[in-house]
């Protein structure tokens, strides 16, 4: 296989992205023009928690996975006295799998873990406005940035088809380190569903969230 076309395949997505950049101002569209804005934000957050759903569908697998080569690697060491380089990598990319591809659908069910304090103490409207200033002043620089810092790197290891180090690792350490670049476009696609939904929330146009309990920050729930 001709590393360029995967190369060339990187650069038409990269254009993809720079094209879908105007998404990312619909909630604020949204905020302004909330009966023009309602029906297209709801479609574009329905389909964004469907593939979000998809990759949490993967994550379930890849933790399965996880399960099952972590008993198969203690129970070759310890009954057997065998141990192999393959083996244990698998389970470490089954792990990564699990985090990078479960994380966005942990973002959509609201289980990820919060360490704010005063949100739960807001009334539906300011936690709705601290859910968007936290997307768009956090979420959303924080995975464009790995998506920029991670480049090159990402580059370099398709075009050599970069595998493991050890000489019975696994031959596919490019699609190891593809993960990365998953989770911020992941998140990305996430933090904008959110976003649409309290944008949508704040101006009447979708019930709200059940409201937290009292204790959510001291807990990290």
């Amino acid at each position: 296989m001709d590393p360029a076309l995967f190369l060339q395949i990187g650069t038409v997505l990269r254009w993809l992205g720079i094209a879908a950049l105007p998404l990312f101002l619909l909630p604020l569209v949204t905020l302004v023009l909330p009966g023009a804005a309602e029906a297209i934000s709801k479609r574009v957050s329905a389909l964004i928690d469907r593939v979000t759903g998809l990759a949490g569908g993967a994550a379930i697998a890849s933790a399965l996975l996880l399960v099952f080569f972590q008993l198969l690697v203690v129970t070759l060491r310890y009954a057997f006295g065998v141990s192999f380089t393959w083996l244990n990598e698998l389970v470490i990319y089954a792990f990564a799998a699990m985090f990078m591809l479960g994380a966005a659908a942990a973002l959509r069910d609201d289980d990820h873990v919060r360490v704010d304090i005063l949100r739960p103490r807001f009334g539906a409207a300011g936690r709705n406005w601290v859910e968007l200033a936290g997307i768009y002043f956090f979420l959303f620089p924080i995975m464009i940035r790995i998506l920029m810092t991670g480049e090159q790197g990402l580059i370099r290891t398709w075009s050599l088809f970069e595998g493991s180090r050890e000489s019975d690792g696994l031959p596919f350490l490019y699609l190891f380190k593809t993960l990365v670049p998953v989770f911020a476009v992941l998140m990305l696609a996430q933090g904008l569903s959110e976003a649409l939904k309290a944008a949508l929330r704040l101006t009447g146009r979708m019930e709200e969230r059940a409201a937290p309990a009292a204790t959510e920050g001291a807990h990290g729930a």
